[in-house]
């Protein structure tokens, strides 16, 4: 049994995302940018953000990547299941994930993505749970910070249920 209290409203969640695709148009100007969602948590949030940007060059991919498993607590171990396939050589990169807390996997990803010789590799995060941080790694474009509780909804899950739901509440398991 569980019980979800919603801390942030889908009208509060639209209008971030509109606020950070304004701020990545502007920062991007008169550039192409290639988005990289991590799956499966950030793909709702990528859609909605990628059609707030206003570029006219935006690529989009996926990468699938996974420290939870179906537990609610990072393992620390961090296993790639599905890789980028766009050349991501000389290209500005815009990575896009649903939630950081330990930090573990973007600072992986990061590494990643410089060793594959892009041009920038900068982080967008839905939600940044800063007290958490194990790794220092920060993103460039933060929606929100939420300092506690297990987070689902708007594409963050508990055993890849819940991110359906348009808000994100927090969760309670009993």
């Amino acid at each position: 049994m569980s019980t979800r209290k919603t801390i942030l409203s889908k009208a509060q969640l639209q209008k971030r995302v509109s606020e950070l695709g304004a701020q990545i148009s502007r920062d991007y100007s008169g550039k192409s940018l290639v988005l990289i969602g991590v799956l499966n948590g950030a793909f709702i949030f990528m859609a909605d953000l990628a059609r707030a940007i206003e570029l006219e060059h935006v690529q989009v991919d996926f990468i699938r990547v996974s420290s939870y498993g179906k537990s609610s607590e990072s393992s620390g171990e961090i296993t790639l299941s599905k890789d980028v396939e766009l050349d991501l050589e000389d290209k500005d990169v815009l990575l896009v994930e649903d939630i950081i807390d330990t930090g573990r996997t973007l600072a992986w990803l990061h590494h990643s993505f410089q060793q594959r010789k892009a041009a920038s590799v900068r982080i967008c995060t839905l939600i940044d749970k800063s007290e958490r941080r194990e790794v220092d790694i920060q993103p460039d474009y933060t929606g929100f910070v939420v300092a506690e509780g297990f987070l689902v909804g708007y594409g963050l899950d508990y055993a890849e249920d819940f991110r359906h739901f348009p808000e994100i509440s927090h969760l309670e398991l009993s």
